[in-house]
């Protein structure tokens, strides 16, 4: 990836190595936020106290025995 970057820019290595590293620092000093993940439940309408031993079963139950 440097000697990809050197080619870009046209700079020397130690140019470069030196403005990779300038800019690894101040990313790290100043991380981004990222947008926080929201898992949204659905209702799955299964009945109360439903237990499945295997997840083929739920599946089923969940998109009927059409689903493979």
């Amino acid at each position: 990836m440097v000697q990809d970057e050197i080619r870009r820019s046209g700079e020397s290595f130690k140019a470069t190595v030196n403005e990779l590293i300038r800019e690894g620092v101040v990313a790290r000093q100043s991380p981004q936020r990222r947008k926080r993940f929201v898992v949204t439940p659905i209702a799955a309408n299964l009945g109360l106290g439903t237990r499945f031993q295997k997840a083929e079963d739920l599946i089923e139950a969940m998109e009927g025995p059409a689903h493979r």
